[in-house]
């Protein structure tokens, strides 16, 4: 039994792992890495022979953690694909935009091997998707092997987005288990993870917060009257608010916690709030969920029940920033030729507006250089940043690695400091800690 790391090693990005259990084997998500171009966003997909994977699992929807999976199942086209209904809906449109991303990255940017994959193709990987959901078991099953044993696996709510999922796997006396990406506390609209707890050999676990600890005082809804007072401010000098937000999770996050700014009345009860792009579209698809998967607010579809919500016209070229107004547009991290980036002068330049971070901005980003004082525009007004992360804090992660206290923990899904940290606070535990090398195999038996 082994598990081979196909991510790039110490970066966040491209995450797919590859487990071979009793001769049935099993990758757990297919992603693309947001920071590089052409073939170098990829898994290691090349260390893998054409139709011998028996089973794909996708966490949730984050193209880092579904981004390639088009490319990993044109080469394995007899593996099963699962994933929960909300990852399969929002994946779709979340794929389908990859590709016109793509198209114009090769116009722009002369990446020749651009799109990776069609419409067409999409369209017709849909039809081989199964979904199934938390507490659902399912088999996955070598049928070219009659001497292999099946792998029953089940997966369990992980908070982090809608539809996200932590994967658990069993195989022969071995249980294994795959945090993917995890918030353990209730959010504003997703709900908090419930992962098993027992009986766990190998824990697989994401350490995205790895590098820093969250304030100790921290608690969601005095984050979020900060966030409410500092636009307040911003509309009462005669300004306007950007909230860079990414299309799915933050985006409808960010719009539900100004709702209830709203009603609390730290905001203004007629304050126009703007989304654009595909934060639209998503947003849609979450309306559309609602009762099929456990939410906050679920009383609230967002586009019908928010009658300040302002929807950009698709198409639109012209950003115009009116006073008064928030505008919450992705992407979150404002990578070049996004609506933030694009609209991102028009704040910056005026001394009352407020420009709002909620969310991790890579330091090589246009988000993480303005943080910085790297801009790369002229920057007049106050600028702020706000903790409402998807992800668990460190010390969360840790308390759950020690509580289930598996006989081992493998540390993906951060950067080499966060990883370290973790390393460095188990070094005396009795557990194997291991840090996976892309491509090498480690023994789970």
């Amino acid at each position: 039994m082994f598990f081979t790391s196909l991510a790039n090693p110490d970066e966040i990005g491209s995450h797919s792992y590859l487990f071979e259990l009793g001769g049935t084997r099993v990758i757990l998500d297919a992603g693309i890495h947001p920071k590089k171009a052409g073939y170098t966003t990829l898994p290691a997909f090349d260390l893998i022979e054409q139709d011998s994977v028996d089973g794909i699992i996708i966490s949730h929807a984050h193209l880092d953690h579904l981004g390639s999976l088009p490319v990993l199942f044109r080469n394995q086209r007899h593996a099963a694909v699962v994933m929960t209904e909300p990852t399969a809906e929002l994946g779709k449109a979340l794929l389908h935009n990859s590709v016109n991303v793509m198209k114009a990255q090769k116009a722009e940017l002369g990446v020749i091997e651009y799109p990776f994959f069609s419409h067409r193709e999409l369209d017709e990987m849909y039809k081989f998707w199964l979904t199934r959901r938390p507490g659902q078991q399912f088999r996955i099953e070598n049928e070219h092997d009659t001497a292999s044993e099946s792998v029953v696996c089940e997966m369990f709510f992980a908070g982090h987005v809608l539809g996200a999922v932590g994967v658990q796997m069993k195989c022969r006396d071995r249980t294994i288990f795959y945090t993917g990406d995890v918030h353990f506390e209730d959010q504003t609209l997703s709900r908090g993870a419930d992962f098993p707890e027992s009986g766990i050999d190998t824990l697989i676990i994401e350490t995205t917060r790895g590098d820093h600890a969250r304030d100790p005082d921290y608690t969601r809804e005095a984050e979020r009257n900060r966030m409410g007072e500092a636009a307040a401010a911003a509309l009462n000098r005669g300004g306007s608010v950007l909230i860079p937000v990414f299309a799915l999770g933050k985006t409808q996050e960010v719009v539900l916690m100004l709702h209830e700014l709203m009603q609390a009345g730290i905001l203004p009860g007629d304050t126009p709030i703007h989304i654009g792009g595909l934060s639209t579209k998503m947003t849609h698809l979450v309306d559309k969920l609602v009762g099929r998967w456990p939410r906050g607010h679920e009383e609230i579809e967002l586009l019908a029940d928010l009658p300040n919500l302002r929807l950009l016209e698709k198409g639109s070229v012209e950003l115009n920033c009116q006073p008064g107004r928030i505008y919450c547009y992705s992407s979150g991290m404002m990578t070049e030729h996004t609506v933030s980036h694009r609209f991102a002068p028009k704040i910056l330049s005026d001394e009352r507006n407020a420009l709002l971070f909620v969310g991790y901005a890579d330091p090589d980003s246009p988000a993480g250089r303005i943080q910085s004082g790297n801009s790369e525009f002229p920057v007049r007004c106050p600028v702020e940043r706000f903790d409402f992360s998807g992800h668990a804090p460190r010390d969360q992660l840790l308390d759950y690695i020690r509580r289930v206290n598996p006989k081992r923990v493998i540390l993906v899904h951060g950067d080499a400091p966060a990883r370290a940290w973790f390393a460095d606070q188990l070094a005396d535990s009795e557990m194997e800690v291991m840090i996976p090398e892309t491509g090498k195999k480690i023994n789970l038996d």
